[in-house]
């Protein structure tokens, strides 16, 4: 072989890897390559503005922590606050540039168009939405867990059993509902309520003897809203897959593949973990409920 064709293979050598490091998956999971991700091509709801909807009231480790912040997601206090405003600097917007909208939980599920870019309030990823809505990758991962009061024969379970005749409360659409129905499934039928505030309020009324949600809620809903409220423990993974919590957007939204190309960036670069550590993570081991 000629200096000549050395030369040549050599380039095509070179191109070839050239090629191949621009293939494949580099640009991260659920990011379309043929979505134009530059400011000025994003499929806003309204242009140069990032639209977020959240809860018609939010409440703490996700947004609006500390007693001034309470309920003010445009605080960027909280681990969905944070998380809000970090992805709008990774997609290119100011601060200023962000604007909350507030939306029941059960309403933003529902199909058609939508008023708002995304919508976060811990949205779990389940295949029954996922049919009338599109979701971003996994921002996070939590458990369920059982709040009881101080006290309760209830406080020290080690079994899923241990619960069969306790009366329990939990909110409708919520993947706490689901477990509930499905893997605790009480002899007594559970007390069924619109939204995780009023589960909170038939506990301290004693009307139920124990509510569940999830893991990160629990710490907030026995600090704040529960009185002499506790953790009882945490429920294995084993008993209930874990809940992947996902941004809610409109069906066929491509803005999703920028959003999920902004959250690769985050979880990359250390971002993710230090909003989960410093948002999340609590004092003190949580006992397991087994399944």
């Amino acid at each position: 072989m000629g200096k000549r064709s050395l030369r040549l293979l050599g380039l095509f050598m070179a191109l070839a890897l050239v090629t191949a490091a621009c293939g494949g998956d580099e640009a991260g999971p659920g990011v379309d390559p043929d979505v134009s991700c530059e400011f000025n091509d994003l499929a806003l709801t309204t242009p140069g503005q990032l639209t977020v909807a959240t809860g018609e009231q939010v409440f703490p480790p996700w947004m609006g922590v500390g007693d001034d912040n309470f309920d003010v997601p445009e605080s960027k206090t909280g681990f969905e606050g944070a998380l809000v405003y970090a992805l709008a600097a990774e997609l290119g917007f100011s601060d200023d540039q962000v604007v909350f909208a507030r939306t029941g939980f059960g309403d933003a599920i529902a199909p058609g168009p939508k008023d708002w870019d995304f919508n976060i309030q811990q949205y779990s990823i389940t295949e029954d939405r996922d049919q009338v809505v599109d979701f971003s990758e996994p921002y996070y991962t939590t458990r369920q867990a059982l709040v009881v009061l101080a006290g309760s024969p209830f406080e020290n379970v080690s079994s899923i059993d241990e619960l069969k005749d306790a009366k329990l409360g939990v909110a409708i659409g919520t993947t706490s509902f689901d477990f509930v129905e499905d893997v605790i499934q009480p002899n007594i039928a559970a007390n069924v309520y619109d939204e995780n505030v009023d589960v909170n309020s038939a506990m301290n009324a004693g009307q139920i003897e124990g509510l569940v949600v999830d893991l990160p809620t629990a710490y907030f809903v026995t600090a704040v809203q529960v009185e002499n409220g506790v953790i009882a423990g945490q429920f294995e993974s084993e008993a209930a897959a874990p809940d992947d919590y996902g941004l809610l957007f409109a069906e066929g939204n491509p803005f999703v593949s920028c959003v999920n190309a902004a959250l690769n960036t985050l979880k990359d670069n250390g971002t993710m973990q230090q909003l989960e550590d410093e948002w999340l993570t609590q004092d003190g081991g949580i006992p397991t409920i087994s399944g």
